[in-house]
């Protein structure tokens, strides 16, 4: 499949990008991502090892896509969780107790 990664042509094919990766180690996943022979890459670490490019020089949706269209399962950026307010020792025994928290009396 020809895709164009970086400005620049490329024709890839799922056992190409089998046999590319077959030796290197997933790095940490933190962002996107894409599975490739049961192992979880980041898809700037496969971007770089099937075009020799620095990573700075695509975005990750390229690779996201190239990929997509090979077959591979990929995965968009971890949802964020909400952060959860602290509840003071007040709410805490509240919650405890089952009781709704209402604001400490004096």
């Amino acid at each position: 499949m020809r895709c164009v990664i970086a400005r620049f042509p490329f024709e890839l094919t799922r056992n190409g990008v089998l046999d590319s990766m077959k030796d290197i180690k997933p790095e940490e996943v933190v962002g996107e991502s894409v599975i490739i022979d049961r192992r979880t890459y980041p898809v700037k670490q496969v971007g770089q090892a099937i075009t020799r490019q620095d990573r700075r020089d695509f975005s990750a949706d390229e690779v996201v896509r190239a990929m997509t269209k090979l077959g591979f399962t990929c995965h968009g950026l971890p949802q964020a969780t909400a952060p959860t307010r602290a509840l003071s020792p007040h709410q805490r025994a509240s919650a405890m107790l089952g009781v709704p928290a209402g604001p400490p009396t004096a």
